[in-house]
């Protein structure tokens, strides 16, 4: 929608910045209804000074210092990551105690969503076969597998929504006693029984990987090791009776009303831009404390970027156990970004700073927002599965493949991902419901995003309103009621572990 006059978007009164709203963003002399003008053309999304900024004054947006002046900055002028410093991050000490700003109404909801009632007691939202490996060796064989077995077998169970491979990178020349290896392991494991598998779990070996299958299920009758068959043509064989014995199991399953307290959603962005923090990011913020208030359970992660904000956060803790195990994951990933020599200046991506974005710390405060305000229960390591229902840190890198995948292994039926910038990103196990900062990302790419959140921006619709559609739209994916664009498309991006440890 082309806005009939300039128009910018001031998150907080303390905020000597503001991002321009306007399609095609403002020319210069324009005028602000404030009485602002701007002193040259600043696009889309970006930050114009309200007033005049001195060398070396603080820049603020959402409320909180952004950056430094590096010269002077006039009045009506643009704001970009050329004219202010990185400020450092937080430090880890003498943070904010736990449980200052952790209250929330919990209500008792009768709401149901239609899912599958696994036998261990999980409960799904798909049903799939999902065929794990414990090598990369045998990926080429199984694909072969599992096209066929798409060809051959699934039509035979109309029940079965898909059969996939989870493959991946790993299993041999690596430490798998060294530092670190416990997470590509623990995430392996986890997505291999993630509920939309109806607890049916099928591991495909070789036979001489530093990563038996064994360690991955203690189900002898569930592991294939192709090193014991006789060719291809009788591994593939094998591979496909093994998946019809799943198949016939996963065929009996139906959906049926499962309370909302059993329901876990995973929140994400990607793609972001200086929108991301004012329109879809709050209006998932709402959608989430609605499911917390509701019973259910949500996970945030990308640690990179809540790092910047993590003063934000510790007061959100219920307990102090909670916020010391918050501190922890951040100082452990400092610890690795530091033993890398990564450059923390290297997030936000340069698609992040054409939408606006200056740097991690204004990228980490307008993602810590699609968390809401719920109190934070529990922190997973990576790739830990969650445990207790309500809002939950998953430490995750931002990567958005890297953070699908520990979300997964951690247990989401579905995910939310809010983008600027536009991504067709999607994950096999569970559909990713993708919320677009611009109603302009929306109009461009109409058969990929489902969710448009800048009539935000607009004015169109509140916060509430759109986070509210956004949390009826959640439980009609979950129940099988609404497919996504991704899956309609059936496109998905494959596992990404996410290892620190050392490759032999």
């Amino acid at each position: 929608m082309v806005l009939q006059q300039p128009l910018y978007i001031q998150v907080h009164e303390s905020d000597n910045v503001a991002i321009v709203a306007n399609d095609g963003g403002v020319e210069a002399g324009t005028r602000f209804p404030s009485g602002v003008i701007v002193a040259e053309r600043i696009p889309q999304g970006h930050k114009i000074a309200l007033r005049s900024i001195k060398q070396n004054e603080a820049v603020y947006r959402y409320g909180e210092v952004i950056g430094y002046a590096i010269n002077p900055i006039e009045s009506g002028a643009w704001v970009n990551e050329a004219r202010i410093h990185l400020p450092t991050p937080p430090t880890l000490e003498n943070l904010p105690p736990a449980g200052v700003r952790s209250n929330i109404q919990m209500e008792t909801s009768t709401r149901t969503f239609l899912g599958y009632r696994n036998s261990n007691g999980t409960v799904g939202t798909k049903n799939i076969l999902g065929i794990t490996t414990s090598v990369q060796c045998v990926a080429g064989v199984l694909a072969y597998a599992v096209e066929r077995i798409k060809k051959q077998l699934l039509p035979q169970y109309e029940h079965v929504d898909d059969v996939i491979s989870l493959t991946h990178t790993y299993g041999c020349g690596v430490a798998i006693n060294a530092d670190g290896a416990d997470i590509p392991i623990r995430t392996i494991t986890n997505l291999s029984q993630h509920p939309n598998f109806g607890g049916e779990v099928l591991v495909i070996g070789l036979g001489c990987e530093k990563l038996q299958p064994h360690v991955i299920t203690d189900q002898e009758d569930n592991i294939l090791s192709l090193q014991d068959q006789q060719g291809f043509e009788v591994m593939v064989k094998e591979i496909m009776r093994r998946a019809e014995e799943k198949l016939r199991m996963l065929n009996e399953r139906r959906r049926q009303p499962i309370p909302i307290h059993e329901l876990v959603v995973g929140v994400q962005c990607g793609g972001s831009d200086a929108f991301s923090g004012v329109t879809a990011n709050p209006a998932v913020g709402y959608a989430a404390d609605l499911l917390v208030k509701s019973g259910a359970t949500v996970l945030f992660s990308e640690v990179t970027e809540v790092r910047d904000a993590i003063h934000l956060l510790t007061p959100r803790a219920i307990n102090d156990e909670v916020r010391q195990a918050l501190i922890r994951e951040m100082a452990w990933y400092d610890d690795y970004l530091a033993k890398g020599n990564a450059d923390r200046s290297a997030n936000p991506s340069p698609g992040n700073k054409k939408g606006g974005l200056s740097n991690v710390v204004e990228k980490a405060l307008g993602s810590v927002v699609k968390s809401g305000t719920s109190p934070i229960v529990d922190v997973l390591a990576p790739g830990e599965r969650v445990r207790k229902k309500g809002l939950n840190f998953a430490a995750t890198p931002a990567s958005d493949f890297v953070c699908g995948t520990l979300q997964t292994a951690s247990g989401i039926h579905l995910q939310v991902f809010t983008t600027g910038r536009g991504t067709p990103y999607n994950l096999q196990a569970v559909p990713v419901i993708k919320v677009a900062t611009r109603t302009a990302l929306k109009e461009k790419w109409h058969d990929l995003i489902d969710v448009d959140a800048g009539t935000i921006a607009t004015g169109e619709e509140t916060i509430e309103e759109v986070g509210t559609a956004l949390f009826e739209y959640i439980l009609q994916v979950a129940s099988g009621e609404a497919t996504t664009w991704a899956d309609r498309w059936g496109i998905a991006n494959d596992l990404a572990l996410f290892n620190p440890a050392p490759v032999t």
